[in-house]
């Protein structure tokens, strides 16, 4: 059962958090900022400065295959060059191509071999991952290593990932993101989420009683929002066991008997209808947004037509500075509304769940 008390005990909450994620969670700037000067140290800039013949992101167990998802929703269709998601590299990568790769498992055999294997026939390799074991060994003078500086739990490397890629990203000139705003809205996140604030000033508080209890429909209005609602379902799922469902809002519609419970749950026809009533499924939507502009307001206006009742996660409404930004934004709300929900109903049971790969 969920002991709502504890969100707003500061105190319950600390020691309930034994193992101090929320503390982990709340580093996300830190992490950019950090694995930004590194990737610059590194020279990033200079050895990424060709556009490659393709751009091959690497997606391994853990949070890369979200990280992916955000970058090429980021990218667009609009990229002028082919960008190819895979959990292995392909053999037919070579010195035209870049590889980008991210992993919290320094043991990880298939990644390592892949990165060795790129290296060798000259492609441009920036791998993100802990500083020793088998996968930091396959890029010993062959690849750029950007390794942890900020110390988080196994589990939280999302925010480092995406840093470290979209710095590469930028000096290929297929992104312009301000890295530094990424890190400095981020630690406005995380201190509007802290835990001394009480829920109904706390945005990471508030969704995850609004999600407590419920099926999270978490549906997308643009490519980016789509990215992070399946970084959100899959950190819910990690810490709090909770199931949602991620679409795109267009892809949403096609599931028509989820789409009319939906409808019917957020119609706020019935007011005095029992919540506790099973018979129609208890569940939240959540229409994500990302992009502004006309086609962004449209599908928003669309949706919320037939979703009257939907709560809309609009980070833009909040800060400024583009889609980057607001994306990580909304990832660590997800991450520490996550972490809380799993605090208050004792379910939390801490990163790393994913076993090691083999």
């Amino acid at each position: 059962m969920l002991d709502d008390s504890l969100l707003d005990d500061q105190a319950r909450l600390a020691d309930a958090d034994t193992g101090g994620l929320l503390r982990a969670a709340a580093r996300a700037g830190a992490q950019v900022r950090a694995t930004a000067e590194a990737a610059e140290e590194l020279g990033v800039r200079r050895v990424f400065q060709d556009r490659p013949r393709a751009l091959v992101l690497v997606t391994r167990p853990g949070v890369a295959p979200s990280v992916a998802k955000l970058v090429t929703a980021l990218l667009g269709p609009g990229c002028p060059v082919p960008v190819v998601v895979t959990d292995d590299v392909p053999g037919w990568v070579g010195a035209l191509d870049v590889v980008l790769a991210h992993t919290e498992d320094a043991g990880d055999v298939v990644l390592a071999e892949a990165v060795d294997r790129a290296a060798r026939r000259g492609a441009r390799v920036l791998l993100t991952a802990e500083p020793d074991g088998p996968v930091a060994a396959s890029a010993a003078r062959h690849a750029l290593l950007v390794p942890p500086r900020v110390p988080v739990p196994r589990g939280f490397g999302f925010a480092r990932g995406f840093a470290a890629w979209v710095v590469a990203l930028n000096a290929l000139r297929l992104l312009d993101v301000d890295v530094q705003l990424v890190a400095d809205e981020l630690d406005r996140e995380a201190e509007r989420d802290h835990p001394m604030h009480e829920s109904f000033v706390n945005p990471a508080k508030s969704l995850a009683l609004r999600v407590a209890d419920r099926t999270p429909l978490l549906w997308g209005l643009d490519d980016p929002a789509t990215a992070v609602a399946a970084h959100g379902a899959g950190v819910l799922a990690c810490y709090a066991g909770l199931v949602s469902d991620v679409a795109g809002y267009p892809q949403a519609l096609t599931k028509s008997v989820l789409h009319r419970r939906a409808v019917h749950g957020s119609s706020g026809a019935d007011i005095f209808a029992d919540p506790d009533d099973e018979r129609e499924g208890l569940v939240r939507v959540l229409l994500l947004a990302v992009r502004q502009g006309r086609s962004a307001e449209y599908a928003r206006r669309a949706a919320m037509e037939t979703l009257p009742g939907a709560d809309v996660l609009e980070p833009a409404e909040e800060v400024t500075g583009g889609d980057a930004v607001c994306s990580a934004l909304l990832a660590l709300r997800f991450e520490l509304a996550a972490l809380y929900l799993g605090l208050a109903a004792g379910t939390l049971g801490g990163p790393g769940l994913y076993a090691p790969a083999v």
